[in-house]
């Protein structure tokens, strides 16, 4: 299940591809904030439920991975949705009990304080805080999450070119501009998140010498999507969901998967 790929685009150095999404996202999120604080509110209201459905989109098309020929011939038919079932129920449990989902609140207010007493005129109090959690969070996982954010990276490790990052950033970059006019400076915080995540992902091609198998790809983007679907229903205020506690549904995904291939 590969993405579509532009020929001919090289790097000069391993992770360059992800400096450049990077940069992408942090030029995004500034010119958002420039148009942002020019907006009335009921446009920016406009806008986060325009950014609701479009991530409801993404996250549907990447739930649909579930139904990837790969996985089925790795596991049989219908067996990939009680893997991603049992990835969701074993991450959630796990994730619950450890608080994910309010040690990355509690992480977020951190960062809002810390940029607040650089930047005193960002702070409106509890109301600032929400919006820098929830712009972080959100497109932390949107700009995570899907093949291009895996792939891509360990395509770069591997020395075959950064085609698919520069894609990927420059879809990014435009995200990270609507999202920071809504969201704020926490969506610029994502940099760092998408920089770690893509960076682990080139050292593991660097190592490795080999591309993570399709159906792998699939399952993982099949729990991503339907993480992205309660991202989707917190912006569209449909419902709180704690994605953050769904989180290590991402890391179970696999070796789970792994072993009911190997039981089947």
């Amino acid at each position: 299940m590969g993405a579509h790929t532009l020929p001919g685009v090289e790097a000069a150095f391993p992770g360059m591809g992800t400096i450049i999404n990077v940069v992408a996202i942090l030029l995004g999120s500034v010119l958002g904030l420039i148009v942002g604080h020019r907006l009335p509110e009921r446009v920016r209201a406009v806008v986060t439920d325009c950014l609701g459905l479009v991530t409801l989109l993404i996250a549907a098309d990447a739930a649909f991975a579930v139904a990837d020929p790969a996985l089925a011939q790795e596991l049989g038919r219908g067996v990939p949705v009680l893997v991603v079932l049992g990835s969701l129920l074993l991450g959630g449990i796990g994730g619950s009990l450890l608080r994910i989902e309010h040690r990355i609140e509690m992480m977020g207010g951190a960062l809002q304080r810390y940029v607040a007493r650089r930047f005193p005129a960002s702070d409106d109090g509890h109301g600032a805080r929400e919006r820098f959690v929830q712009g972080w969070l959100t497109t932390s996982l949107l700009f995570c999450v899907g093949p291009l954010a895996v792939l891509g990276p360990i395509r770069d490790g591997l020395g075959l070119g950064i085609d698919q990052l520069a894609l990927k950033s420059s879809l990014d970059g435009f995200a990270s501009l609507a999202f920071a006019s809504t969201f704020g400076i926490g969506v610029a915080f994502s940099a760092l998140t998408v920089g770690v995540f893509q960076g682990a992902f080139t050292v593991v091609g660097m190592g490795l010498g080999a591309v993570l198998p399709d159906a792998y790809v699939a399952m993982l983007t099949a729990v991503g999507g339907l993480l992205l679907v309660g991202v989707a229903f917190r912006l569209l205020r449909v419902r709180d969901l704690p994605v953050g506690d769904l989180l290590p549904a991402l890391v179970v995904a696999p070796p789970l998967m792994a072993l009911v291939a190997a039981l089947t």
